[in-house]
Formats: C-alpha cells, sequence, structure tokens
C-alpha cells in the first residue's frame, strides 16, 4: 500500500506569550533575558498565601486577538486549575481556562498555492506560562523567570491535510499576533510555540486515526518538516502491522526525526475546577465595542486591498503585508510618490534586500519613506533616470540624507534640455565618422555604440529617452 492511499489529519495548538509588562497574577516583569530566577514574586513562585490578581492588559489582548480570529468573545468567562505535578510549576498547578474559555468558535483565512484556505478555530483561552527546566547532564535546574507570563493558547480543528497547511496556519496566526501588537511571535524565544496534533488514516475514512503530539517546535519550517516526518512514520507503522502510541514526541531538527518524549496512552485527570482566588471574568457590551474599534486592518484585507486598490500582484500585496509596519512604510510611499507600482519595486528589491542584509526592521530604515517616495516622483518627473537612482539610494542608505540633497551635492540632476543633448550628440558623431557611415550603410547594431558614447559624455546625466529620439533622428542623415 503507498502513501497516496493515506491522508494526514492536522491541528496546532498556538501558545502565544502575551505583550504585557507584568505577569498574568503578578506584578514582576516579564521581559525576556533577565538572570536565572530574577523575575519571579511570591504570586508566581507558589508561596503559601499569595493571592493571584488578574492583569486587566492580558484580557484586552485575549479579546482583541480572539476578534480577530473571528472567534465569538464570551461575556463570561473562569479561570480553573489544571492540576498536575511538574518541577517548573511551583504551585502544583496551571491557572488556565477549561469549560469557559474566553474565546471559541472562530476561523483564520489565508491563501496558499492560490487558493483560499479556511481553519477552523476551537478556542482560544488564557492561561499563565510555567517555568523553564535546563537538562544538564545528570541534573536539571529550573528557572522561573517565564513563570507566570500571560498566555493565550489558540486551538485549531483538526483541518489541516497537508505540512506546508499547517505551517502557513502558522505564520498566519503570527502576522495577525503582530499586526495587534499583542506578541513578538519571536519563535528562538519562545514567546511564541507550536504543538501539532497529527494523526493519519486511510483515506474515504471519517473517523479520526491515533493523535500524537509534537511538542514545543520553534520555526515554521521545522513544524513543517517535523509534521512531514511524522506522517511518513505513522504510515510505516500501520503498513507494518504496528500500533500507533498516543504520546507526545520531540523533533529533532539535526537528524531530521521525532522521538517519543512521554505516552499519553491514559488521558490526564488534571482535576479541573474553578479557582477559588479569582473571580469570573465579567464582559461588558462598551468595553468590547470599544475592542472591537481598534482592531488594525489585518494582513489578508490588506493585501486583497492592496492588489484592488493599487493594482499591485497578489505575490507583491502578500509579501509587503507580511509585517504591518512594512505595510504602513508601503502605503506612505505610494500615497506620497503616487506611484504604488514602483513603490513595490523598490521596496521588494532594493530596500528588502538591504534590510535582510543589515538584519533591520523596517522601523530602523536608514532610508524613511517620504525619502524613497521623493525618489521615485524625481524619477517620474524625469529629474534622474533610473540608473542615477540607484546610486542615490545607495547614498540614502549611508547617509540617511534626502534624495534632492544627494542630487545637488553630487550635481547629478538629469539633462533634459534639447539643445544641450542635440551638442552632445553631435559632437559624438563628428567624433564617429566612420561609425556614422556604417551606421547609414546599413550596421543598425551601432546604434547601442552611439548611446553609450553620449551617456558617457553626459557622465550618465542625460535624459536616455531624449537620447534615444535625437539619436535615431540625426543618424538618419
Amino acid at each position: 500500500m503507498s502513501y497516496s492511499d493515506w491522508e494526514a489529519v492536522i491541528g496546532l495548538e498556538i501558545h502565544a506569550q502575551l505583550l504585557t509588562e507584568s505577569k498574568m497574577f503578578s506584578p514582576d516583569t516579564t521581559q525576556f533575558g533577565g538572570a536565572d530566577n530574577e523575575n519571579t514574586h511570591p504570586v508566581s513562585l507558589g508561596m503559601p498565601g499569595a493571592l493571584p490578581v488578574l492583569n486587566a492588559r492580558a484580557v484586552e489582548f485575549s479579546v482583541k486577538t480572539g476578534m480577530a480570529l473571528n472567534c465569538e468573545v464570551r461575556k463570561k468567562s473562569v479561570f480553573a486549575r489544571k492540576n498536575y505535578f511538574y518541577p517548573d510549576l511551583p504551585k502544583g498547578y496551571q491557572i488556565s481556562q477549561f469549560d469557559l474559555p474566553i474565546c471559541e468558535n472562530g476561523y483564520v483565512e489565508y491563501v496558499l498555492d492560490g487558493e483560499l484556505r479556511r481553519v477552523h478555530v476551537q478556542r482560544a483561552h488564557m492561561e499563565e506560562d510555567a517555568g523553564k527546566s535546563l537538562h544538564q547532564g545528570e541534573f536539571t535546574l529550573i528557572n522561573l523567570n517565564r513563570a507566570g507570563v500571560p498566555l493565550l493558547e489558540i486551538v485549531s480543528g483538526p483541518d489541516m491535510k497537508s505540512p506546508a497547511e499547517a505551517a502557513e496556519y502558522a505564520r498566519t496566526v503570527r502576522k495577525i499576533l503582530r499586526y495587534l501588537n499583542v506578541c513578538d511571535g519571536n519563535l528562538e524565544e519562545g514567546s511564541m510555540r507550536c504543538d501539532c496534533n497529527v494523526s493519519v488514516r486511510k483515506k474515504g475514512e471519517t473517523k479520526l486515526g491515533t493523535k500524537v503530539e509534537l511538542k514545543n517546535i520553534n520555526s515554521f519550517r521545522f513544524v513543517e518538516k517535523a509534521i512531514e516526518y511524522e506522517i511518513q512514520r505513522q504510515i510505516d507503522c500501520l503498513t507494518t502491522g504496528e500500533k500507533i502510541v498516543q504520546e507526545t514526541r520531540l523533533y529533532d531538527p539535526t537528524k531530521n526525526r521525532t522521538f517519543a518524549m512521554r505516552s499519553k496512552e491514559e488521558a490526564h485527570d488534571y482535576r479541573y475546577f474553578p479557582d477559588p482566588d479569582l473571580l469570573p471574568v465579567e464582559l461588558e457590551d462598551d468595553w468590547l465595542a470599544k475592542i472591537r474599534g481598534e482592531l488594525p486592518e489585518l494582513p489578508l484585507t490588506r493585501a486583497r486591498r492592496f492588489q484592488s486598490e493599487h493594482g499591485l500582484p497578489e505575490y507583491d500585496s502578500f509579501v509587503l503585508t507580511s509585517e504591518k509596519a512594512l505595510a504602513d512604510y508601503f502605503e506612505i510611499v505610494a500615497q506620497v510618490s503616487k506611484n504604488a507600482k514602483a513603490a513595490s519595486n523598490w521596496i521588494m528589491t532594493e530596500l528588502l534586500r538591504e534590510l535582510n542584509e543589515a538584519k533591520l526592521e523596517v522601523e530602523k530604515s536608514p532610508i524613511g519613506a517620504a525619502h524613497l517616495a521623493e525618489m521615485i516622483q524625481m524619477i517620474d518627473s524625469k529629474e534622474i533616470s533610473g540608473k542615477m537612482a540607484k546610486e542615490v539610494f545607495a547614498d540614502m542608505w549611508k547617509t540617511s540624507k534626502a534624495p534632492k540633497e544627494i542630487v545637488k551635492s553630487k550635481g547629478m540632476s538629469q539633462i533634459t534640455d534639447t539643445s544641450a543633448i542635440e551638442k552632445i550628440v553631435d559632437d559624438v558623431m563628428a567624433a564617429n565618422v566612420q561609425s556614422v557611415t556604417d551606421y547609414r550603410g546599413g550596421k543598425v547594431k551601432l546604434f547601442g555604440f552611439f548611446v553609450g558614447q553620449v551617456m558617457k559624455a553626459s557622465k550618465g546625466q542625460a535624459n536616455p529617452e531624449m537620447v534615444n529620439q535625437i539619436l535615431q533622428k540625426k543618424l538618419q542623415g
């Protein structure tokens, strides 16, 4: 039986650390990179008698995210205690949401291979993060800086059939979180983590296969590769008569394989019950309306608008809306220059290349959006040529100066005076009499030679279109 006889069923659980200044239930900072166990407080350490106080900003960020994910926002949600023992969980339980999550029944849409896909979001619930275990030889060290950091867990339905779908869904959720400025989406630092639930079944079957969880994958490329490996592993097991074990597995990117972390043959009994130290979260209609009014235009909607309003190709629109700051930058350049396609071209080729090489975000670009727009205007008004513009762009990147200032200081203004260009053409023709005769005798390929000589004589400043027109006229004799 071949792999083509099987299909995968994939769901993702995305844990997003919320960009609050303090933790979910305590005042200690959420800042990444502190010394080990520096950012702790009696509440996050689970000290006896320490009582949690809910972070209002975490609730706001959770609601905003739920709305952006097209979820129903529950007006009354409840925190519960999820009881289990693990060394990085000081209290012996995690404060989470169980049967009454703050958001549920939403969906995420994205485009993959030119096709619109939709993934159901079953729920998005608030919880606190656990600490971090660091394994060193025979010892395990515990760092509790992360304990209590606000999390929003976004649980998809088992709607995805391929690794590429799952990776693109995760990228889309990250884009939405970053557009909302509720999570920085840094997978390497762990502020966004993906757990992948993977099962396989024969095509045509409706019953789900045994689910295996792939835990804490820290890049979209690894999400794709880990799921791909796991699908093949499960199919190989089933085709040889081996039983799939319900378990949690980790992905090793160096070996490109998954390996068992712990068995989940028996469902955990977390003994959920409402946290007696926390009141239910009750949301008012006016407050919900205010939050909805603060939602920005989201990536897919913005990409479609770029296509309809600015006439951009689909590819350009998706690149330019990959980050909110980049989309904002483009909008300024397009609006000021009144040439959206040129704005797109310069940003996607020259600017993004320089930003990637310098490892800079667009917010820190040495070239401001207004300056790039001004340069495009100068090209369109024929003050400078496209070739000259590349030199101007390079100087703008190095100095952050305005393009007009650079052009003036270097004497780079394009020559558009007809009589001045005619004089240069006459001088070139006079210096190349034999070439003129050969051209008029049928060697039309010499036209490029004359263009080059005129541009050289003008130090690249003659308007190329005018040079072509005047040369054609004069060489006809």
